[in-house]
């Protein structure tokens, strides 16, 4: 019997041969399936229920006796298996290592299926959304469990149509990211006020949440060696702190030391009083942490920035600050003039180095048609 990873292997293998041939050859000779596969390895609103039929098939194919709809061990019955440690053992490490497009974290973590003890028969109503994604998943495990498709050729169908979504990603970013370095040739850089604008304009798009960690890690790669001062490597977008061990969603330590002397972290809503005595319980457990500022893009209260600035002498001289996200990078560009385009560079790779889960591909492309209109302003074009 082959082991799970043999399995998604050969599967790979399979796929990898197909595509030098055609990449539009199925392996699955019905229709509505291969359509159904196509649909939720490709949704942009729903990644997960791609990873719930990886797992669920991966599962069959390791051993027949298992029912693909049952992937919850409370059904209680002999054909029933965990679905969550098939995906978070097998199908999360090998889509991270192929880059394929789905969830960073479980499928069965969602609110559609994390409290779920059913059969996974198509009349189940998951309430997930879209719909249409969850009921395509459901017909597809009831397909494989019928056997009116094989749990391998359905792995290999789907992982085909990730590989070919990811190629499809990454050539759209390619070709704008062409088009942003030829736009800038023989141009003025940008000013640190137009680098404001832009990323002003970046921040109030859809699920941008992730991008001010962004800019604070960029202002460290840029700046931080002037000061002595290196960030960590930024932890998942969806990790808590309890459960990385981190101070915040940037640390930063200096050069020559490894605690971390200053917490960064982002709120895209306003700073409350129960964030800052948070924030306190964490900094009177790191004995090196010298100060903590959250990043906000939303107006600060008077009472928070008083109540943060009482806390000094009470913590022995650990500063809490409540800052405006705008305001942080205004300062940063006009104290790091000179550095201004590494710093709009170095943004620029940190964000189209996230995965998908933390920044969306629609999010990158945003930034990069945002950066070239920016420098394509007919008044930033030098005679000089």
């Amino acid at each position: 019997m082959e082991s799970p990873e043999e399995i998604l292997k050969n599967a790979l293998r399979r796929v990898n041969e197909t595509m030098q041939q055609s990449y539009l050859i199925p392996f699955i000779s019905d229709v509505e399936s291969t359509k159904s596969a196509e649909l939720i390895s490709r949704n942009p609103q729903n990644r997960a229920a791609v990873r719930l039929v990886l797992a669920c098939a991966l599962a069959k194919a390791c051993d027949s006796s298992r029912d693909a709809r049952m992937p919850y061990t409370e059904i209680g019955l002999a054909s029933a298996f965990s679905g969550r440690t098939f995906d978070e053992k097998y199908i999360g490490p090998f889509s991270l290592k192929h880059q394929l497009p789905v969830n960073e974290t479980t499928a069965f973590l969602t609110p559609a299926l994390r409290n779920q003890s059913s059969i996974l028969t198509p009349d189940l109503n998951l309430v997930g959304r879209p719909p249409v994604v969850y009921q395509s998943a459901l017909q597809l495990l009831s397909a494989v469990e019928s056997s009116d498709i094989s749990a391998e050729n359905l792995l290999a169908e789907i992982i085909r149509w990730l590989i070919l979504l990811r190629e499809e990603k990454k050539l759209r970013l390619n070709s704008l990211l062409k088009e942003v370095r030829e736009t800038g040739v023989g141009a003025l850089p940008l000013s640190a006020e137009e680098i404001v604008i832009l990323l002003e304009q970046h921040l109030q798009s859809p699920n941008s949440s992730r991008l001010p960690v962004l800019i604070v890690a960029a202002a460290y790669e840029t700046g931080g060696i002037l000061l002595g001062e290196e960030i960590r490597n930024l932890e998942s977008h969806n990790a808590a702190d309890k459960q990385t061990g981190s101070v915040g969603d940037v640390e930063v330590f200096l050069s020559d030391e490894e605690n971390v002397v200053t917490g960064y972290e982002m709120k895209m809503r306003r700073v409350t009083i129960t964030d800052i005595e948070i924030a306190l319980h964490k900094i009177l457990a790191h004995e090196k942490l010298q100060n903590y500022i959250f990043i906000t893009t939303e107006p600060i209260d008077k009472n928070i920035l008083e109540y943060a600035r009482s806390l000094y002498e009470s913590t022995g001289g650990k500063e809490i600050v409540v800052l405006d996200c705008i305001s942080f990078l205004r300062y940063f560009l006009h104290l790091f003039y000179r550095r201004r385009t590494l710093f709009l560079d170095a943004y620029q790779k940190l964000l189209l180095d996230q995965p998908d889960s933390s920044v969306p591909q629609i999010l990158k492309e945003t930034w990069l048609t945002l950066r070239q209109a920016a420098e394509l302003r007919p008044e930033r074009t030098t005679n000089a």
